[in-house]
């Protein structure tokens, strides 16, 4: 039983058992995970020819209004795991589908089922923690020299943005310095003769419409505040979610948002990758929680 959870900067305090759990996330103790599959569609360096091995834990403890995975974030749809059943999940994701690096998203709330997994098996690939980037140094400390890669999101500078889509107005506080210790823990990129990231952290910011003014700012912290070399991968794939609530959200980003944001990217020399529009599809969000779901 976890008590007064502390896990993502919310600090919920909530207590959460094998079956119930309390706070912003509403998870229990026990593992939640809506997939458990090769995934092909991350950056390059993350999926290669054979993907990661995707492992999409249920909740999260942002919930974005723009959610793609609404399904797994909002409503915590998935199956129960223990560690022994997962580190077996994580085996045939390696040994049997041979992926390169094996993914943990939105895995913040079952931090310490995590651990005890990788204690019964742990995989002979990178281990990739797929991200919000809203974590506390404190976890984070937890997986030092356990994850090799870093995947967060920068999403939002402003606390008004951050409020209004993710109910988080201290995002930008808590992701700048999660990003921070991130780096710290796994230094500049390495990348195999195989073009698989080896070690290293990877930044994603998806552009949002009309918040193109957010983007580049966000682009500039990253230049101004850590090392030469770590790289960001500018999203477009945005689809609107009628439901969001939020003005201004309700249509795709344009070629010239697009253009705006990726123009910075090369002016301020930062390494990193773009997206074509035509990637703004839920035909690449996978499916969850069927009985093909699962390897």
């Amino acid at each position: 039983m976890t008590e007064a959870c502390t896990l993502c900067p919310r600090r919920c305090g909530a207590r959460r058992d094998e079956t119930r759990g309390g706070g912003f996330c509403r998870l229990p103790d026990t593992m939640r995970i809506a997939r458990i599959a090769p995934h092909l569609w991350e950056e390059p360096p993350i999926s290669g020819q054979r993907g990661t091995g995707a492992v999409f834990f249920s909740g999260c403890t942002l919930r974005c209004v723009y959610c793609q995975n609404r399904a797994v974030s909002h409503t915590g749809e998935g199956r129960a795991f223990t560690p022994a059943e997962l580190a077996e999940s994580l085996r045939r994701l390696v040994e049997e589908k041979g992926v390169h690096t094996v993914s943990f998203i939105t895995a913040t709330p079952f931090t310490e089922r995590i651990l005890e997994t990788l204690a019964i098996y742990r995989p002979p690939v990178p281990l990739v923690w797929n991200t919000s980037g809203y974590e506390t140094v404190e976890t984070l400390r937890r997986l030092e020299g356990i994850i090799d890669i870093y995947l967060p999101d920068l999403k939002h500078l402003t606390p008004r943005m951050a409020k209004l889509c993710c109910g988080a107005p201290d995002y930008f506080e808590a992701a700048s310095a999660a990003i921070r210790e991130m780096v710290r823990q796994t230094g500049l990129p390495q990348i195999g003769e195989d073009g698989i990231m080896r070690r290293g952290t990877l930044i994603r910011h998806l552009i949002l419409p009309g918040l193109t003014g957010e983007s580049v700012a966000l682009l500039e912290w990253v230049k101004e505040n850590l090392p030469g070399g770590i790289p960001v991968s500018v999203m477009s794939q945005y689809v609107p979610n009628p439901d969001s609530g939020v003005p201004g959200l309700n249509r795709r980003i344009t070629k010239r948002e697009t253009a705006r944001v990726e123009e910075a990217l090369l002016r301020l020399g930062l390494p990193g990758f773009t997206q074509e529009q035509s990637s703004a599809s839920e035909d690449y969000v996978p499916g969850f929680n069927g009985d093909g779901d699962f390897v």
